[in-house]
């Protein structure tokens, strides 16, 4: 996962954030070992930015990705973030729960997308 984390850490560099300040990035690996990266994109809206997490898994889902191994993200401030619940709930709908997601800093760990996200909707409820 080592990789991995340092592309999550250079899609920080890209990241806009002139409002927050807080700067994010991710990297999301397919099924066959490609790497996808993205980056927190302000708006001074606020409800238009796009995080990091949705950027590289929409730039992965474009080119014809659907099968996922494992997600780093990380950020500016190295502090352990983790997928906020819509980025979850995003990741649910092409991941399995027991996707890896690594955190950085030194409050690094690694969960489940299942723990962080414990009882996701999924396209099997709309069949309800």
């Amino acid at each position: 996962m080592d990789e991995l984390m340092e592309a999550a850490r250079e899609a920080v560099e890209a990241s806009y954030a002139p409002y927050s300040e807080y700067r994010v990035g991710a990297a999301i690996e397919t099924a066959d070992g490609t790497v996808y990266t993205g980056c927190n994109i302000e708006n001074a809206n606020y409800s238009n930015s796009l995080h990091a997490e949705e950027v590289a898994i929409g730039t992965a889902i474009r080119e014809g990705h659907r099968e996922f191994e494992r997600l780093a993200v990380s950020s500016d401030k190295r502090d352990g973030v983790t997928p906020c619940g819509m980025c979850r709930q995003t990741l649910a709908e092409f991941c399995d729960e027991d996707l890896p997601i690594r955190t950085d800093g030194e409050d690094s760990a690694e969960y489940t997308l299942g723990e962080l996200l414990p009882t996701t909707i999924t396209p099997g409820h709309l069949d309800k």
